[in-house]
């Protein structure tokens, strides 16, 4: 196969990726607390035909050499964690994280996860639970002749009381932070897992330890900019256009050779 044939699609394969991504973060663009990817690109390894560097008679040297690439691949895709615009909801459950930090909450399987989504919601029990079902750790349990519900900045939560039972602390909620954040890994429902390269949680009080702080009622949206989007899209289109004809050019030039030789 001619070279040429292979480095374009290559290129083909690359851009189908990126594109996968853009669609994603389009897809998401209403989604609570989601965090939009980028593809990351590198070229593939080069076929050293003349070193640079290396003699070309007893006198000279070769100032560049020939170095031939055989294409691109994506190499991975990162999350960029920028802050997502503040929403009011007027809901006392929902709470924003504004800075730093993530919430945990508990798997079905015992496991801890980490969410930017604070949309919360009360079980049957009157825990204080995601819109997925999951416990918010530590748990919260709100009383049942509870009034109204105060989410401090701190995360500090108090219940008003029926009955002249006046304010009650009930609980504290804590964020997350993570060394690198781009290292969690997504699993769907608005949640992130921690893995070796994100290393271990750092658990803080809201404002402390470069914690972000939280506010009640308002909810954080989505981070993506459809405009950018679209301009990445557009932009990988016709990246995808040049390489196919990359491809229609090279098939070309063997069939002449087919055909006239």
């Amino acid at each position: 196969m001619d070279a040429s044939l292979w480095i374009a699609k290559t290129g083909l394969t690359a851009q189908q990726t990126r594109m996968q991504v853009i669609s994603n973060n389009l897809a998401n663009v209403n989604t609570t607390g989601f965090k939009k990817d980028r593809a990351v690109f590198e070229d593939l390894l080069y076929q050293n035909i003349v070193p640079a560097g290396g003699q070309t008679d007893a006198q000279s040297q070769t100032p560049t050499g020939l170095m031939l690439g055989t294409g691109t691949r994506v190499l991975a895709t990162e999350k960029l964690h920028g802050q997502g615009n503040i929403i009011t909801t007027e809901n006392a459950l929902d709470i924003a994280v504004t800075g730093e930090g993530y919430l945990s909450v508990q798997q079905a399987d015992g496991t801890l996860a980490y969410t930017r989504d604070g949309s919360m919601k009360l079980d049957a029990q009157g825990q204080l639970v995601t819109s997925g079902g999951e416990a918010i750790v530590p748990a919260i349990q709100i009383p049942e002749n509870a009034t109204s519900v105060t989410i401090g900045r701190d995360g500090t939560v108090t219940a008003e009381l029926a009955n002249g039972g006046g304010a009650a602390q009930i609980g504290q909620i804590q964020l997350s932070l993570f060394i690198n954040n781009s290292g969690l890994q997504p699993v769907g429902r608005n949640l992130l897992k921690p893995t070796e390269a994100s290393g271990d949680a750092i658990v803080n009080i809201p404002g402390e330890g470069g914690t972000g702080m939280l506010m009640q009622g308002s909810l954080e949206a989505s981070n993506v900019n459809v405009v950018e989007e679209m301009v990445n899209m557009i932009e990988t289109q016709r990246a995808y256009e040049v390489n196919s004809k990359a491809i229609s050019a090279a098939d070309g030039m063997l069939r002449f050779l087919n055909n006239n030789l």
